[in-house]
This record gives structure tokens, sequence and C-alpha cells, in this order.
């Protein structure tokens, strides 16, 4: 059906990249009206692909659903779907309770409730504005050919508007389609809906930011539907969690191992946290990675393009999860990143590194020099196998005495100054206390500032939040950088 578009007399600038405001648009003249859940039914099958900014920043996921029938909730009748989530590397299994005035899940399966989440704030949003009855103060069925359908709740909230007809092609198959959308930030945000369609087709909004460029607030995309599917198409699917258990895996486990230190040129500093604590090949494993200004440890990097390897003695990659994911590269816009993964490494120590690309928009090159972290795991071999001692760490360990923890503790807090603390560190490499491997001598910068993540870590070292040896890769820089002065 053919849209006519009436264009209020009000004036953009067409600069690159610029949109048209939503105001810019009149109604759809287009007959009939949509609401979240229209025409769902028993035997329903969809697929989605899908993310959602509060899970994983967006990063995606796999969502399949099939209703089920009705289930009894007190005095309310709902919808049962079963439901089989695929994320990265992890099948999860489980059920979904829908409402059938407007089809937002309000229960079901304790192990879908992040996806459960991420499913209401995208798919099925549309529900805040338009369900499927409007007596006692609800939203209702919603024209097409409405100026606006209501407004976004935030301050300075933008309508949400009907803005026109569109024939798209998704993997599901090709849809005409009304476009429903609203401003963000600078950016358009789109929902792809079709009249006699319980959910949208395909959505693309975007998070309100104050300045920069607005991250993706989510995203799906119709992948398959299917009607009067009448047995489960999920009996065959085996959870993973359910695999993992057979094999004797911890499939409870807390992120308690913590590492924070500088990156390897000292660009960036880290706090990584990883559990299971005895971590064991063909099991599950989780890191929360956090990425931290050098000048501010409580200053978390925007916009961070990384990768997550695994690498041999030479640093040379043997394994990259942004490749098993489908990516170029990882990506954080808030600093903070929580990866899963089956650990594949032999038993023995494996070398895991976060190698940081840079800080830059999503799709846009960083153009600063890449930096790294390595951190060096031992792996236990299952159930199936013996489980070796761990391999001996043939790092020296820098056996540095309790007093000049508090000297470092004092220095950080300003009471002591720099040359002071430089000259007991020089003092104490000089007579063999403090073991320096070794470092090549830089030639001195005029100024000899040391520079402020320094005292930080200091300050950390003397509180025993990072080791001797995070300590010591300070040091080297100091002398690196010709700051510190180590006569022969």
């Amino acid at each position: 059906m053919k849209a006519i578009f009436l264009v209020l007399p009000i004036i953009t600038s067409l600069l690159l990249g610029s949109l048209l405001l939503p105001s810019a648009f009149a109604q759809v003249d287009r007959e009939g009206s949509w609401h979240a859940g229209e025409g769902l039914k028993q035997g329903d099958f969809f697929s989605y692909t899908m993310c959602h900014v509060d899970y994983k920043e967006c990063s995606e996921f796999d969502l399949e659903m099939w209703i089920k029938g009705d289930k009894q909730v007190g005095t309310e009748t709902k919808w049962l779907a079963e439901v089989v989530v695929y994320d990265g590397n992890k099948i999860i299994k489980g059920e979904m309770e829908l409402g059938k005035i407007a089809p937002e899940p309000t229960g079901g399966s304790e192990n879908l409730g992040v996806y459960r989440g991420a499913f209401k704030s995208s798919v099925s949003w549309l529900s805040a504005f338009a369900t499927a009855d409007d007596r006692s103060g609800g939203k209702g069925p919603k024209e097409f050919s409405m100026q606006s359908w209501g407004k976004i709740g935030n301050i300075g909230g933008e309508q949400v508007i009907p803005l026109s007809v569109e024939t798209i092609t998704v993997p599901a198959g090709t849809w005409e389609t009304v476009v429903v959308g609203w401003k963000t930030g600078g950016q358009l945000n789109k929902v792809w809906i079709q009249d006699g369609f319980p959910f949208p087709i395909k959505a693309h909004t975007f998070t309100h930011v104050s300045e920069g460029i607005p991250p993706s607030e989510y995203k799906f995309t119709l992948l398959e539907y299917r009607e009067n599917v009448q047995q489960s198409p999920f009996e065959e699917v085996i959870p993973t969690v359910d695999e993992l258990a057979a094999k004797g895996c911890d499939t409870n486990f807390e992120k308690e191992v913590s590492i924070k230190k500088p990156t390897n040129n000292f660009d960036y500093q880290m706090h990584v946290f990883y559990g299971p604590e005895e971590v064991v090949q063909g099991c599950e494993m989780q890191w929360l990675i956090k990425f931290i200004s050098k000048y501010d440890d409580t200053e978390f990097l925007n916009q961070v393009q990384f990768d997550f390897f695994v690498v041999d003695d030479n640093l040379a990659p043997l394994r990259s999860i942004a490749q098993e994911e489908g990516r170029n590269y990882l990506y954080s816009p808030s600093g903070q990143y929580i990866l899963d993964m089956i650990v594949r490494e032999d038993p023995g120590d494996a070398n895991y590194v976060v190698w940081i690309y840079g800080l830059a928009p999503e799709s846009i090159v960083p153009s600063g020099a890449s930096d790294y972290l390595e951190i060096t795991v031992p792996i236990y071999a299952g159930e199936e196998s013996t489980i070796p001692d761990p391999i001996p760490n043939t790092t020296p360990t820098q056996n540095i005495p309790t007093w000049i923890k508090t000297n470092a503790g004092w220095w950080a807090n300003g009471d002591i100054d720099d040359n002071s603390f430089v000259q007991g560190i020089q003092y104490l490499i000089k007579e063999g206390i403090m073991q320096i491997p070794p470092t090549a001598q830089g030639s001195a910068s005029g100024t000899n500032e040391i520079p402020a993540w320094i005292k930080n870590n200091a300050g950390w070292w003397a509180n025993g939040d990072i080791d001797d040896e995070a300590f010591v890769q300070g040091i080297q820089f100091l002398i690196k950088e010709g700051i510190m002065t180590i006569s022969s």
C-alpha cells in the first residue's frame, strides 16, 4: 500500500549524516491499527537475534520461543512459552510467562532472568504504548494514522510516531511494515511492525546521551516464524549447564580471583576478575574486565575496542574470543565487560591476553597504539584424567620487606616527596634487596616528573590490592623513562 507523507513547514539542516526529525512527518496514510501481541496464538514459533544495552552492553544472542498454551496464574490466564537462548557458546533452556493483554514476560525460569529482561525491554517494548485492551486505563490498540502513539517517559522525551510504510526483507522473509520511530541524541530510532503480527519484525534504537555518539540501546531481527507447531521444537535441545554438570564441572561459582595491574606499555590500568578459582579443561569460565584510566583509578574508560586471546609463549594468538563470536573485536562502551567462555586449553599454564586496540566508537578504527595485559592461569584436567600439579612459576619472587610498603603508602598519601621515594628505591635496588628484572636504562626526561598512576600503584601495593610483580612493573617504567637512574 502506498504511503503519503505531508511535510510540515519546518526547516532542517542537510548536514552529512543528519536525520530528519520525527516532527517533520505527519501521520501515515494507512488504515488499520496494531497492538503488541496482536494475533498471538498457541503453536506460534519465533526466532530472533537480539541485544539490549543492559545485557553485556548489547552483545548479541539468539532467542527462540514457542507458545505452548495457557497457564493459570492466580486469577489471570497467561501464555506459557518454551524458550531456548543461544548465547555465544552457551545454550539456556527454560519457560517464560507472557501476559495476554500485554505480551510482556512476567515470570518463568530463573536461568532466563537476564534474557527475559532484554526481551521485555526490546521485542515487547511497544506494549508500553499499545495493548489489547483500553478499558480501565489500558492503552489500547493504536491507529497507524495517529500523529503520536505517546511520549518517551524521560525528561525531554520524544513522541513515538508512525513514520512511513516500508517493505523490508529479513531472514524470516519479506514483510510490508509500518515504521514507528522517535529521535534520541541526533539518531532516529526505528521499530518495524506489521499489521496483525504480534511482535515487531525488526528494530534498532539508541540510548539517550547528552554528548557524543549514542550507543545502541537494543537491536533485533526476526530470523524465523512458524505457525501451528504442535510439538515442542526443543525436545532434543540439551542446555549447556546440563552438559557441564554431566562432566563434573562446577556450574555455580563466583569470580573470586582478582588481578589489578597496568598493561604492558602502561597505557591503561586493568582490574580483572575471573572464576572459578580452579579452572578446569572443558568447563565454563567467566571474566569481568574493567578498563580504568591510568591517571584516575575511579574513572572507567569509554568505547574500548579489544579482544581476548589465548597465546603461546611468543604472544602469538592461538584463540580469539571475538572471532569465535563472529566479530572483528569485542567492544565495551562503558569500560566494563563480562566474558563467558568454555576452557579448551590443555592442562598446565594457559596464557590469556586482554589485547586493547584502543578507544574509539564502534566501527571506527582507533588511532592509538595497541597495548595488552597478559594473565597466566593454571588449567586443571577434568574428571576423566588425573589433575596434574600446577606448573611451577619460573618468575623470580620479589622478596620486598614490608617496611617498604609503608614507605610506598606514605608517598602515595603525600607524606614523603618524590625524591625521597626514588632515593629509597634506588638504594634497595643497588643493595640487592629489591630484585628488578633486566631493564633498559632510559635517558633522563629533564622534568623527572613521576606519572600520577605510579603513585596509584604504590598506594594499591601498600594496601595489598596489587601484587609485588605489578608494583615492580611500575618501577621498571620509571627506569625505562629515565625518571629513576640506577648505576651499574
